[in-house]
């Protein structure tokens, strides 16, 4: 299984910084043919940051999607308008879009099902809570908002990938141990491979939660741990580099 290394950017950089950006990087990652990097900048950059990565391995991704294709739904993109500039990717379920937006397991659910009726492959985040945690509860939560996520395509669970991100590690500077981090993975596998009666073959679980290019080769080196969900370390193309060589020393 090739390895995913991804890229949210989040609310950062403007049109002009993510094209500067995409010009550096580009001849950094060539030669880089072993695993599969995506970007998602945000919504006013995809444009640009398409016609950038025309004709290189890059892919594109966007950080979240509407599930309905039109309508009267005041500040929000539809998947037609994803596939218009050939978006490959969508972050659905981040944490930050659970917390601060309100955002539910059945819309989250809905937006699955969008994507994958427009060939837009989901990366599909869940985790716990520090609360959760200290509680005891991470597989519980884990379990609860994958099912959610994928009911009624449990099927077509390997046209999707998972991203575990534990949201007391989210741009906190504290990242899971390597151990904890296999353990939900561990968990994850299993019980996708239960749902989708075996047709999770296809399907990443990234790691996400400050990782950086210092603990990067440790995280991947972890038997369930198939690529990586970055956030502030790739705003910075030499960091998110690094992160990308490190997982191909593995």
């Amino acid at each position: 299984m090739r390895y995913l290394i991804a890229a949210n950017w989040k609310m950062n950089k403007t049109v002009a910084e993510s094209v500067e950006y995409i010009e550096k990087f580009k001849p950094m990652v060539e030669d880089i043919h072993q695993v599969d990097i995506m970007i998602a900048p945000s919504f006013t950059a995809l444009s640009s940051v398409s016609l950038e990565l025309n004709n290189t391995k890059i892919k594109l991704g966007a950080q979240n999607m509407y599930h309905v294709d039109r309508g009267a739904f005041t500040g929000e993109i539809s998947p037609i308008m994803l596939k218009e500039l050939n978006v490959e990717y969508v972050i659905l379920g981040h944490s930050e879009r659970r917390h601060i937006f309100g955002e539910k397991d059945e819309l989250i659910n809905k937006k699955v099902i969008s994507a994958l009726e427009y060939g837009i492959r989901p990366i599909v985040c869940v985790g716990e809570t520090l609360e959760e945690r200290e509680l005891g509860i991470t597989l519980n939560v884990v379990e609860r908002q994958i099912k959610m996520a994928f009911a009624g395509v449990y099927p077509d669970i390997g046209l999707c990938d998972i991203a575990y991100e534990p949201v007391w590690a989210i741009g906190t500077g504290k990242n899971a141990t390597k151990e904890q981090a296999q353990e939900v993975h561990h968990f994850i596998r299993t019980l996708i491979n239960e749902l989708s009666k075996g047709n999770d073959e296809t399907t990443r679980i990234l790691y996400g939660g400050s990782v950086n290019e210092n603990n990067a080769k440790d995280l991947i080196s972890q038997k369930n741990v198939d690529g990586f969900l970055v956030g502030t370390a790739s705003l910075d193309p030499e960091k998110f580099y690094k992160i990308i060589t490190h997982s191909l020393e593995v």
